[in-house]
């Protein structure tokens, strides 16, 4: 007991620090979760007491077409614009690792999308891109060729903010260029020595050191897409459209929370995809024990 006193005051100072941060824990963040989780099993309305329905909400899931047209989008979402954003990122990091002049100039620009492109003033830009009349469009008249309203053509609409989420590059670029910078350069002067060229030092030296930092990077990135919101409410005026081809789960999640008001159905919405992100990270992590290798 008079360890437990003396341990107090020695850290009572730091407690006194951390409160604000654990009001905020346990104000904003669980208390919310776990009233969250009630409601996925009650239909509720924010304006009425919630009514217990079980696993109803759960259920309906399953039999809703706009739910399933979500997933598919997002899903497609996610599997198309975090592979490519991250070839990009490592193509770039290897261009910059080579010792540019002006390094630090090219390294903030090209991280500056990552710090701007979830605003909704990026998303507006971008709406205007690839519009009718929008520069996209105009670039192509240069050489002929009659473009189309790239984010009204359900065909289309999604591939734009894939583009968008590739062109967040920067993040994953500035912690690929941390790792390239921790491979020893002796491996590459035996690997010159060898015989090794460029193509077969990349794939026999850089990959597989940079595999840590693939890991980390396709983690947070997968994570980051599914919870991708912004460009596709501004893009699509709130609607997911066309025919629901930009409707993320996400957006469909906000439309049955705050547009239609059935916030047990959509708390059970974020509950399943707290599960799904959860599953497909923990499957990320249990693959690398083959492809992801270790400095030793």
């Amino acid at each position: 007991m008079i360890a437990l006193k003396n341990a107090w005051r020695r850290n009572a100072v730091a407690y006194m620090f951390l409160t604000p941060w654990i009001v905020g824990l346990i104000g904003l963040s669980a208390i919310p979760m776990v009233a969250s989780l009630y409601f996925s099993f009650t239909n509720y309305d924010m304006f009425t007491d919630p009514q217990w329905v079980g696993l109803a909400n759960y259920a309906q899931m399953f039999q809703d077409q706009k739910w399933l047209n979500s997933v598919e989008v997002t899903f497609k979402y996610v599997f198309i614009s975090v592979p490519l954003q991250l070839t990009f990122a490592l193509c770039v990091a290897l261009a910059l690792s080579k010792g540019l002049k002006g390094l630090r100039f090219y390294r903030a620009i090209y991280y500056v999308p990552s710090l701007f492109g979830g605003s909704v003033a990026v998303a507006l830009l971008w709406r205007q891109l690839f519009g009718g009349d929008g520069l996209v469009n105009r670039g192509l008249a240069v050489f002929g060729i009659e473009g189309t309203n790239w984010i009204s053509q359900p065909d289309t609409a999604l591939y734009t903010l894939i583009i968008l989420a590739v062109w967040q590059f920067g993040a994953p670029m500035i912690i690929f260029l941390a790792g390239l910078k921790q491979i020893p350069i002796e491996l590459y002067e035996a690997a010159k020595i060898d015989g090794a060229g460029k193509f077969k030092q990349f794939f026999k030296i850089t990959l597989p050191l940079l595999t840590p930092i693939v890991l980390f990077n396709l983690v947070m990135q997968v994570i980051s897409a599914f919870q991708a919101f912004t460009p596709a409410f501004i893009i699509s005026g709130g609607s997911g459209g066309p025919l629901d081809s930009t409707l993320f789960y996400t957006l469909y999640l906000y439309q049955k929370a705050f547009t239609q008001f059935q916030m047990g159905y959509a708390s059970a919405m974020a509950w399943l995809l707290l599960a799904a992100i959860a599953i497909l990270t923990a499957l990320i992590f249990l693959s690398s024990k083959k492809w992801v290798h270790y400095q030793e």
